[in-house]
């Protein structure tokens, strides 16, 4: 099969379109012709040599995946050849066969593309793990979104919303703060422009919000304790801005925050089929019907690989970038 691999860390260029064997799905995976693969910041930092597969792993990248179940190992017998499904994996994504375990399968949701369906996987597990099952955002309450215009971020928005909570967004321009508004976003901070600690306690009454959604890691580690409101929790899932900062703890014991940091890429298999069964139960309907949306900026060849990660990079877009082998 043609896959992308990564013969040695680099830039866009490192990321060589290359004929490998085809993946055999081992006992409780299936096989799955790919008809989309999302593109995501990890799979950035996995070209640089930043961020390697778990172990069993494929070497080269992609989290999350659309297309056709071709081959079951033995054992499986919740999917069958044929079945239209998203899934989401440890790596190999950028290929057009892939193998996964059985439990972190899901069925395309009705009157949703096959190929945008790759868009799926990835962030809503991302989201409904880490803001839902590990944050506890409850009706009522205020979510800050940071980077509310990406994949994560467009689907954050979008959930909140579901649930009645109210959603707070940082993002780089205008533009992409109206898309974040479109979704349901209802306090929008320019980052750039600016400081989003003054601007959502403005926006709640000096209380701050309960939970912040962060993929900056470090660079914003303070100040986010600084904008939570009493009991509030922030969930770290990125390092953009860095991987060490301070933590204020005395500031912490007196508002009681937590701070929770966590990765989806490298839990157990049980684990991740736990979390896939409840975004099929809890999300899965509102895609159905139409409440909750994927949102994709573009699709781009498998071949092309090179280039998503540079309009990626250029970070321009607003929700998903697509492959199509």
């Amino acid at each position: 099969m043609k896959a992308i691999t990564l013969p040695e860390p680099g830039d866009a260029s490192a990321l060589v379109l290359a004929d490998v064997p085809d993946p055999q799905p081992a006992p409780g995976e299936v096989r799955i012709r790919v008809a989309g693969a999302g593109v995501n910041r990890a799979d950035v930092m996995q070209r640089m040599g930043l961020y390697p597969p778990p172990p069993g792993a494929p070497d080269y990248p992609g989290l999350e995946v659309s297309g056709t179940v071709d081959a079951l190992g033995d054992g499986v017998d919740t999917w069958s050849v044929g079945d239209e499904v998203c899934a989401l994996l440890s790596g190999g994504g950028y290929a057009e066969l892939v193998c996964v375990p059985a439990g972190q399968v899901l069925p395309v949701p009705a009157g949703v593309d096959l190929v945008d369906a790759a868009a799926l996987p990835e962030v809503v597990s991302t989201v409904w793990s880490n803001v839902f099952m590990t944050a506890n955002l409850l009706p009522g309450q205020t979510l800050l979104v940071h980077g509310g215009s990406s994949g994560i971020g467009t689907m954050a928005i979008q959930l909140a919303r579901e649930v009645g909570a109210r959603v707070a967004v940082t993002a780089g321009s205008a533009e992409k703060l109206e898309a974040c508004r479109r979704l349901g976003a209802e306090v929008l901070v320019n980052y750039r422009e600016q400081d989003f600690v003054d601007e959502v306690r403005a926006a709640t009454g000096g209380a701050g919000v309960d939970v912040i959604l962060d993929n900056m890691g470090a660079k914003y580690l303070a100040r986010n304790v600084e904008a939570l409101a009493v009991n509030g929790r922030l969930v770290v899932i990125g390092l953009q801005g860095g991987a060490k900062a301070e933590l204020d703890l005395g500031l912490m014991l007196r508002k009681r925050v937590a701070v929770v940091a966590t990765s989806l890429r490298a839990r157990p298999a049980d684990e991740k089929a736990a979390i896939v069964a409840a975004v099929r139960e809890h999300v899965w309907p509102l895609v159905e019907s139409g409440r909750v949306v994927p949102v994709v900026q573009g699709r781009h060849p498998l071949a092309d690989a090179a280039e998503a990660h540079r309009e990626l990079e250029a970070s321009g877009h607003v929700g998903k970038l697509l492959l199509v082998p």
